[in-house]
């Protein structure tokens, strides 16, 4: 009876020593198992015979879920049925009407409309990798990244004809075959594909297009601003896109959300997060062409939006905006994004209400992300067992003089401690690889050897970081030379580039500054200097 009563009362203080000393047990046992059934599910959809790619999941809920919303876009509504038979049209008529062959690489410039979306599993289906055009950009810029793929074709929104044909000569040069969203084009070199799209059939494409694919085949190009000069053509495998449809199932989001995107759908936020996130989850999407600050939440209420995506960017332009009688009236429970700084995290939540904020770090390109899974305001993420015997990132001490990692008389590199900003490097393993660019010499600088072993091998994030003795983690400044304006990096040099183009211009350096009024995260107002102070964001 004795050891019985000592049994219920330990039973009864565990929660209050729990809760005493380790705050966060909980939360860190939940995400402990979540990690454990998310790599389980990856492990098993990895054997399944024959591949099983984000395409099939696709195709598994046009089947399950067929007259269910998938994408909402200015008052036009499309199921995942009409979904799937849209990207059928479009595959069907470049299969008729192009040379193009399973393997060939496609360039797409659009912004964010439903035929982004719709060409994209198009082209998925003809077993063919997309890069992803910035629609921003034009003339030397827009040339270099269609360059670095190697694409034999260009897809294009109807509204970049100008820009499209900017590049033309050069495209003409080299044999490219240019298609645009037009039902015809006068222009020679450029071919209507509008027409073409709905004259053709809908019928499913032959699964023997894509038996060539396999995990480590490029799925998608998505550019990444360089720290030293133009955008870099990141390689995402068809396995880096099978893991990417975890994002939001590990966050909770159910078939019944509604999911609002207004990222450029170009960019990893927006497409691997947003639209292959919601593949795995069978959720709707609300699309939009651009972020507007003044019909955000009017959206949000009258589609019933119950996850937002944001940078950093867009929650300060949200608290910047007019207060209104109903800030708080809407369905939206969740917020997740990277980027956003503790003194406009705790803005958003007192203005707009109980939103649950998941923010986390990643980079395009990269073999560690980081989830703050605990809610702590300023966090990216938080230090867990298994996640860092998964993904084995350190942080370690980086002289922001020299511009690289500190080694010790060995010539090993000298893990950072707890409070101290360090560099975040991973060890590139099977299950963390790092793929890189679509250039190898760009590949081979961002691999660090000998890092803590002779011959072993990391990425190089660039990205300082620091642990607190919390063990949470918390941004704190990129290396190189970048600056962050209105969601983009851009590269200093990059600018320099363009403003040399100028007749009167014979040399240029430019370098970013805090600009009164605005909120710039990670940019580094001295030309190779590294800024501690500036908080926070990823790529």
């Amino acid at each position: 009876m004795y050891l019985v009563s000592i049994l219920f009362a330990s039973l009864a203080i565990t929660p209050l020593v729990l809760k005493t000393f380790f705050p966060y047990f909980w939360k860190d046992a939940l995400y402990f198992a979540n990690l454990v059934r998310i790599f389980l599910k990856l492990v098993l959809r990895r054997r399944r015979k024959p591949l099983f790619l984000v395409l099939d999941r696709f195709l598994e809920q046009s089947v399950t879920h067929a007259d269910r919303p998938f994408i909402v876009f200015e008052n036009k509504t499309y199921s995942y049925l009409d979904t799937d038979r849209r990207s059928n049209k479009i595959a069907n008529a470049l299969q008729r009407h192009s040379k193009l062959r399973p393997g060939d690489t496609v360039a797409l410039f659009m912004g964010n409309e439903p035929a982004f979306i719709f060409t994209w599993l198009a082209l998925a289906k003809l077993g063919c990798p997309v890069a992803f055009l910035n629609h921003n950009i034009r003339s030397r810029s827009l040339l270099h990244c269609f360059n670095c793929c190697s694409a034999k074709l260009l897809i294009a929104a109807e509204e970049l004809q100008e820009a499209v044909e900017e590049v033309l000569p050069s495209l003409r040069e080299q044999g490219v075959c240019v298609y645009l969203m037009t039902k015809q084009c006068d222009t020679p070199g450029v071919e209507g594909f509008s027409d073409q799209v709905e004259e053709a059939s809908d019928t499913p494409l032959p699964q023997a297009l894509r038996s060539d694919i396999t995990f480590k085949s490029p799925a998608i190009y998505i550019y990444t601003s360089g720290t030293t000069g133009l955008p870099k053509a990141a390689v995402i495998t068809q396995n880096r896109l099978l893991v990417a449809l975890a994002v939001l199932d590990s966050t909770g989001i159910t078939p019944g959300d509604v999911i609002y995107l207004n990222l450029p759908l170009y960019h990893t936020a927006g497409f691997l997060i947003g639209f292959i996130g919601s593949i795995e989850t069978g959720s709707t999407i609300i699309l939009r062409r651009k972020f507007s600050a003044s019909q955000f939440w009017d959206d949000c209420r009258k589609y019933n939006v119950t996850v937002v995506q944001y940078i950093g960017e867009v929650l300060r332009y949200l608290c910047n905006t007019p207060k209104r009688d109903n800030d708080r009236e809407h369905k939206v429970r969740l917020a997740i994004g990277n980027g956003v700084r503790a003194e406009i995290w705790k803005e958003f939540l007192n203005r707009f209400g109980n939103i649950y904020v998941r923010e986390f770090y990643a980079s395009t390109e990269g073999n560690v992300g980081l989830i703050n899974y605990t809610g702590k305001i300023g966090a990216i993420g938080r230090v867990n067992y298994l996640h860092r015997k998964l993904f084995p990132y350190a942080l370690i001490k980086y002289d922001t003089e020299r511009d690289e990692p500190i080694r010790d008389s060995t010539g090993l590199c000298v893990e950072a401690p707890k409070d101290e900003t360090g560099l975040l490097v991973c060890k590139i393993t099977d299950i963390a690889p790092f793929v890189g660019y679509a250039s190898s010499q760009q590949t081979e600088k961002k691999r660090l050897r000998d890092v803590f072993q002779k011959g072993d091998l990391y990425f190089n994030s660039g990205d300082l970081l620091k642990i607190g003795r919390d063990n949470f983690i918390y941004f704190q400044d990129r290396v190189g030379d970048t600056f962050r304006w209105k969601g983009e990096n851009v590269a200093t040099t990059e600018v320099a580039d363009i403003l040399t183009l100028i007749d009167f211009v014979q040399e240029a350096n430019v370098y970013g500054v805090q600009v009164p009024g605005k909120s710039n995260p990670n940019l580094n107002p001295i030309p190779g200097k590294s800024n501690p102070n500036l908080n926070p964001s990823t790529r």
